[in-house]
């Protein structure tokens, strides 16, 4: 007859006698190892047409397929909604928003997995996100403060400041110079390290390397000057442009032929473009030059421009000169001359001046 292998987990083969010298041995028996052809039972039917195996592999391949079904709708329904809603492409759709991130069918295992995988990767953007702002924000804020500071102390001259308080510290620093004719040497040389001095010495330096010098640095680069010429006008503080009648000849200051009808006198002392320490050496000395009347014009912007510094020193020494207070601290007589000058408008009225020389030279023509 039919027979089936039980189930059992253990079989003895010996006697379960306690004086028995023979070993036990115990055999763990295979389930479905043995099986009779006849047996059909629906039970073990599944295990031999689908496997676990495929099963899950079927799940995910349909997991995946809904997922590449659901990025096509998403770039079609991107593409249609820029149509009108007369035409074809209006085609009513799930909003994406609607779709479920996992399958509703399969195992759980698969769902859990593809869950876990979408929802993980969000998880690492946000935590990257949130390690950037809170780790990374707070030294670049102190690394940019860092350098301003680094900038302000090793190139002063870049620092940030309104230019009219520039220009007030210009005239408090020729004001004390006037009265004591070592001060500005002494600023230059590094003599004076207090606070006011430096604010002083970082007006001087914006002065020339911010508006004068580049200024001037155009006004050459656009023309046909010669050097000997430009030397000249750099040498002497004093310049009187003056209506000559009309000579078709080589202007002295491009040394091309115009019709030359301006003579350029040039007279001064020499002196020194820092400290303002004036050159007696051929102090008389004057020259007279023809030129034409681009040359002419460019000269007395450029000649503005140059010597602006000197000029405005020359106007403050006359103040104090005419003061006439003696026996009075240095301190007190700069603070008292400077709140006059700056009452009447003085130190404004120059500071216009400077800003017209500076518009001058911006606007100037270029050569023809």
């Amino acid at each position: 007859g039919k027979r089936k292998r039980l189930n059992t987990s253990v079989l003895y083969d010996s006697d379960e006698s306690e004086g028995s010298d023979i070993l036990v041995r115990k055999v763990f028996a295979k389930r479905h190892c043995i099986m009779d052809e006849d047996d059909s039972s629906e039970e073990h039917q599944p295990d031999k047409t689908c496997p676990t195996e495929n099963v899950s592999t079927n799940r995910k391949q349909k997991v995946f397929a809904k997922l590449k079904e659901l990025a096509r709708q998403r770039a079609t329904w991107s593409s249609e909604s820029c149509e009108d809603s007369n035409g074809e492409g209006e085609i009513e759709e799930e909003p994406f928003c609607h779709m479920p991130l996992t399958p509703t069918e399969g195992s759980e295992t698969d769902s859990d997995s593809m869950k876990d995988f979408i929802v993980e990767e969000e998880e690492d953007d946000d935590d990257d996100t949130e390690h950037i702002t809170s780790e990374n924000q707070p030294p670049q804020k102190k690394l940019n403060t860092s350098n301003s500071e680094l900038l302000a102390y090793y190139v002063p001259h870049l620092s940030r400041c309104d230019h009219y308080v520039h220009f007030k510290r210009i005239v408090k620093a020729f004001l004390i110079n006037a009265i004591d004719d070592t001060f500005l040497s002494s600023l230059y040389d590094g003599t004076r390290q207090k606070k006011y001095a430096q604010d002083m010495l970082l007006s001087l330096h914006y002065l020339d390397d911010r508006f004068i010098q580049p200024r001037l640095e155009n006004l050459i680069s656009r023309s046909r000057w010669k050097d000997r010429y430009k030397e000249r006008v750099d040498c002497y503080p004093d310049v009187r442009i003056i209506l000559k009648n009309r000579e078709d000849k080589s202007c002295q200051a491009c040394e091309l032929n115009r019709h030359c009808k301006f003579n350029v006198l040039l007279s001064g002392k020499l002196y020194n473009s820092r400290t303002l320490e004036v050159d007696d050496f051929m102090s008389d000395d004057k020259q007279v030059l023809k030129v034409g009347v681009v040359c002419a014009n460019r000269t007395r912007v450029y000649h503005n421009l140059k010597h602006f510094k000197y000029k405005l020193y020359m106007d403050c020494s006359s103040v104090t000169e005419l003061d006439g207070v003696e026996d009075e601290p240095v301190k007190d007589t700069v603070t008292r001359l400077f709140s006059q000058l700056e009452d009447s408008g003085w130190i404004q009225k120059r500071y216009n001046d400077l800003e017209d020389y500076m518009n001058d030279a911006d606007s100037f023509q270029e050569e023809k």
